[in-house]
């Protein structure tokens, strides 16, 4: 690598072909609209933004050895990321995710990570051969760690010593995937960024507040968690006190990304010394300016 990473952000790296259209939308809708193709993931997405507050992120994911794959890692480049840490399968394609948006919001999204999912444990070969860290000098620093990957995968890395000394930072992908986090629940491991949806699935309850959800993560284990609803009151807590801000009120013209861009920030004020009501707030004002479409994609 030509210079060290200032933070590791493992998970999905891929293509994202977004159609937003400016009306409403119900099942079935047909509209005019449109639709690009940009680098995506919940690991990219959370990447892009460290690199824009000036961090340097390396990439631990898969990819394929396909033309698609080789642009998308030509494009991880020239966005500031190490890409030598990136596994290049042979023989599996480069992951897509496809969204359609409305002016109501996301419609539905198909998230098509199984190459990741069939690549498992060689994509963390660099925490182990030296690139990044081995298993006797493990990685201390600040680590982006996503939900796309396996059960058994987000099982191992809870409890394995190769990040028990990181800064583990934990989003589930999806909703879809919010279950998919129990494990860190369970060994009280890493920082858990969830919205409230997500929350409630991984409770098996129904919440009205970021802040109820936020004391009932921890109640169920978690060390520390982050609860976002969307415009509404978000909340972050340990288990000696829950604190909460509201985000600025804009006019949402794109909601895919939101979250990561969130963490990503949080993560980033946080490493620049910020105590948390400030990363709080200033994670907020970015997913704000995000949404809003302000920000880049």
């Amino acid at each position: 690598m030509s210079k060290p990473a200032d933070i590791l952000c493992i998970g999905s790296v891929l293509w994202d072909v977004i159609g937003r259209a400016p009306l409403a939308m119900q099942l079935g809708s047909d509209v005019p609209g449109r639709i690009s193709r940009l680098p995506g993931g919940v690991a990219m997405n959370i990447a892009m933004t460290c690199a824009r507050f000036g961090l340097t992120p390396a990439l631990l994911t898969a990819i394929g050895r396909d033309a698609e794959g080789d642009e998308l890692v030509a494009a991880c480049t020239a966005r500031g990321m190490i890409t030598d840490t990136v596994y290049r399968s042979e023989d599996l394609p480069t992951d897509r995710y496809m969204a359609v948006e409305g002016a109501n919001g996301l419609i539905a999204a198909i998230a098509d990570a199984h190459s990741l999912e069939n690549a498992g444990a060689k994509i963390l070969q660099p925490l182990k051969d030296g690139t990044l860290a081995t298993p006797e000098a493990p990685y201390t620093g600040p680590v982006a760690l996503d939900g796309n990957l396996t059960v058994e995968l987000l099982n191992e890395m809870a409890t394995s010593p190769l990040l028990a000394q990181a800064d583990l930072r934990v989003a589930p992908a999806s909703p879809g995937k919010a279950r998919r986090l129990a494990p860190f629940l369970t060994h009280g491991r890493g920082t858990l960024y969830v919205n409230l949806e997500e929350a409630g699935l991984l409770c098996q309850a129904h919440f009205d507040n970021s802040m109820s959800a936020a004391h009932e993560l921890i109640t169920r284990g978690a060390a520390r968690v982050l609860v976002t609803n969307g415009g509404g009151t978000a909340s972050e807590a340990t288990a000696d006190d829950v604190i909460s801000a509201t985000p600025p009120q804009v006019l949402v013209t794109r909601v895919t990304g939101a979250g990561d861009t969130f963490m990503a920030a949080h993560i980033a004020a946080e490493l620049r010394g910020a105590g948390r009501d400030d990363a709080l707030r200033a994670a907020l004002d970015a997913a704000a300016t995000y949404v809003s479409g302000q920000g880049p994609e």
